[in-house]
């Protein structure tokens, strides 16, 4: 059974109306749109593409089956977890379904970080060692600003309500009421929301659709665009949005060397181990994809290139195998 494809039928059949499209900023987005009482009142689908709109066309076969595909999701998560493949702990797989519950992924959010870099086992098929996993409590959750402004939709129940419920509190910061990171009472498990940042500024931002706010960061937009789907291992299987793994690989060479200068130095050769993973992966099975995503952020500025020529020479074998890829 392929968990993602049928999380992805799922989130049709738990439609309470009818679909409708809308234009907005000259791109389509289909919402589902239903009354509550006398007012109607719409929900974020996702963007008009060819997968969403065979979903939303065979949505009366999707809910018949809906029972069958949750059983089927259950018996595929004890399979992969029989199998190896990495599976979150109580605590943080609770946090993850509850985000995802409220409409985090669905309006556009995007885990990144280690977490996300976990999810490459299934996507790419290769198995990680828990040392190379770097398990880490924190979630990081990137979106766009643009994007959440567009969608005209928010996250039921708040996510500040969310976090509070599972017992997070918002981290002190210049400005309260523009908090981006929360802290579990009780250890150190961390949320933390980001953006990209287009100006000189890394501040922070507001993301109205998610309802919180998030610090602005630079090269965050190359990483975040154009997602993908992916399951969480968790109970029956929790849909999320990660990163593209060729942008994954080629963006912790950029924050390698970002970090080596900063306070989380310490944090840079796990950067470098999981581009290695990934890069070597890749090389073998989206050698074109990871090219291109290669080329992309080479072609994006002279500061892009500069840090990751700097991450390079800390990572000879790397060096070579993306310049084998340029060269061939």
């Amino acid at each position: 059974m392929d968990l993602v494809s049928s999380l992805e039928e799922e989130t049709v059949s738990e439609l309470r109306g009818t679909p409708i499209l809308k234009k907005r900023g000259g791109k389509s987005f289909w919402y589902d749109s239903y009354r509550v009482g006398s007012a109607v009142k719409t929900a974020y689908i996702g963007a008009d593409t060819s997968e969403v709109r065979a979903r939303i066309e065979r949505v009366d076969a999707v809910r018949a089956d809906a029972e069958l595909r949750r059983a089927g999701r259950r018996r595929a998560v004890r399979i992969l977890r029989a199998e190896g493949f990495l599976s979150l702990d109580a605590a943080t797989g609770s946090l993850i379904a509850a985000l995802a519950a409220a409409g985090t992924f669905r309006l556009g959010g995007t885990i990144v970080g280690t977490h996300a870099f976990r999810l490459y086992e299934g996507e790419l098929g290769i198995r990680l060692k828990l040392d190379q996993a770097a398990s880490t409590g924190d979630v990081d959750i990137a979106s766009f600003e643009r994007l959440s402004v567009a969608v005209g939709d928010t996250t039921s129940p708040t996510l500040s309500e969310v976090l509070s419920d599972l017992s997070f509190t918002p981290v002190p910061s210049l400005d309260p009421a523009h908090a981006w990171r929360w802290r579990k009472s009780g250890d150190d498990t961390r949320v933390e929301f980001l953006t990209p940042s287009f100006s000189d500024d890394e501040g922070v931002r507001e993301l109205p659709s998610l309802g919180v706010h998030a610090r602005a960061l630079h090269h965050l937009n190359y990483l975040i665009s154009d997602p993908i789907r992916a399951a969480i291992i968790y109970r029956s299987g929790v849909l999320v949005q990660i990163p593209r793994p060729e942008r994954f690989a080629i963006h912790k060479l950029i924050v390698a060397d970002k970090r080596l200068s900063g306070p989380d130095a310490g944090k840079a050769r796990k950067d470098l181990m999981q581009a290695e993973i990934l890069i070597e992966a890749l090389a073998e099975d989206r050698p074109d994809e990871l090219a291109e995503a290669y080329q992309a952020a080479l072609n994006s500025g002279v500061k892009w290139r500069d840090r990751i020529g700097a991450s390079l020479k800390r990572a000879p074998r790397v060096s070579a195998i993306l310049k084998n890829l340029t060269t061939s």
